[in-house]
């Protein structure tokens, strides 16, 4: 038996009156999950743990079996581990978000999804202006970086920058233990990389300049036991973002590249299908996770997201349910989003999703919507999101 966990994050959404009354799941084409939901069964998950935001490394994690609440320390040191960042016990680690502001208002958090090169040449000045004996800078993808304070503040707390777009960012500087050396290093970053050649033609190309950096996902190193330890396979994951692969990697999970994979609406949906097909010729269980559907949803444009959740259906499901099909594979699926990323807001919110939990060896009749009605309307409801796990791998 081959076990698949498929996150399509942030699919879930809320109904909207440009789509009369309905949500992006439910005018999507998107007949592969359809169809397995047919023959599956489909329910409702709770995947925010009380009291915790409903961020993905928190969603992710519980998903994934984990207990965020056992295991979750903050979202910088998952990334970090997803680079190969050697982190030591008193490392405190910030996700660093390359920016867009005029100075007053946070205009964009992703710096125009600034491209991997680019934001590179930046981050690498960053470390070599402002970096020290304890701070560094290190690279990632596209705007997504991280900083590692060595015997930086255990008391601090930030505020994720998706979630004050177009709003005066100094309202949202963090507070706590040293919060005055972070707030300098951010007005720091401004003076250095506003003016920078990058930025000039970044503006003159008609784009959103990289001008500043925001600090959040304060974090320490977490200890968490492998997955083989926990549930007895061997697996892998696909995916872009640093926080799924961090995860992977945390876990003891073989993290796999796929060329053009890049955490954003243009990834290579074909692809991330193609390596998971390969990958389930060598792993027991092979976690596939396409961050694009959330990323829509915190532009908050309809388009893109009814786009991102059809490519997902086509290239990535389609493409993993036919190689399936021809190795002749016993298999179970559980697909879901991660949490809801409503349009209307631009930032996750809590409440639960819809799942599908399909078994090749046990084939369901089932006539519910794999979309948020099922939330409703299914009486197969997991409050606690890391026995979902348990429910795809049949643990008892």
């Amino acid at each position: 038996m081959k076990y698949l966990l498929i996150i399509f994050d942030g699919m879930a959404d809320e109904p909207l009156e440009e789509l009369d009354g309905k949500t992006p799941m439910q005018v999507a084409k998107k007949p592969y999950m359809d169809d397995l939901a047919s023959r599956a069964r489909v329910g409702s998950a709770i995947t925010t743990p009380q009291g915790m935001p409903p961020g993905s490394d928190i969603t992710n994690m519980a998903i994934l079996g984990y207990d965020p609440h056992e295991y979750y320390t903050g979202r910088g040191a998952i990334e970090a581990a997803s680079l190969g960042i050697p982190l030591e016990d008193a490392d405190v680690v910030f996700r660093t978000n390359l920016v867009s502001t005029d100075g007053y208002l946070m205009l964009d958090s992703t710096a125009g999804h600034i491209s991997t090169e680019e934001a590179r040449e930046l981050i690498t000045l960053l470390d070599e202006k402002l970096g020290t004996s304890t701070i560094r800078f290190y690279p990632g993808v596209s705007y997504r970086h991280i900083m590692v304070w060595h015997g930086g503040p255990r008391e601090i707390s930030c505020t994720a920058p998706y979630k004050f777009q177009d709003q005066p960012f100094e309202q949202y500087y963090p507070t706590g233990d040293k919060a005055e050396k972070l707030i300098r290093l951010t007005e720091d970053s401004y003076e250095i990389l506003d003016g920078h050649p990058i930025n000039r033609r970044r503006r003159d190309e008609g784009l959103l300049p990289a001008n500043m950096v925001w600090f959040w996902g304060e974090s320490t190193v977490p200890n968490m036991p492998s997955f083989f330890a926990r549930f007895g396979k061997v697996g892998a994951v696909v995916a872009a973002v640093d926080l799924v692969r961090g995860l992977g990697r945390l876990t003891g999970l073989k993290v796999i590249d796929v060329p053009g994979a890049t955490g954003y609406i243009d990834t290579n949906y074909l692809g991330k299908g193609q390596y998971a097909v390969r990958a389930l010729d060598q792993f027991d269980f092979v976690w596939v996770h396409v961050e694009a559907p959330d990323e829509a949803g915190h532009e908050r444009d309809i388009d893109k997201k009814i786009k991102a959740i059809q490519e997902c259906d086509e290239k990535v499901l389609g493409t993993i349910l036919d190689g399936i099909k021809k190795r002749g594979y016993e298999v179970r699926i559980l697909l879901m989003p991660d949490h809801r990323t409503p349009i209307a807001t631009g930032s996750h919110s809590e409440g639960p999703v819809p799942f599908l939990l399909f078994d090749s060896t046990e084939v369901q009749r089932n006539h519910l919507p794999f979309d948020e009605r099922a939330v409703e309307e299914t009486q197969l409801r997991i409050e606690h999101a890391p026995d979902l796990m348990n429910l795809l791998l049949k643990v008892e």
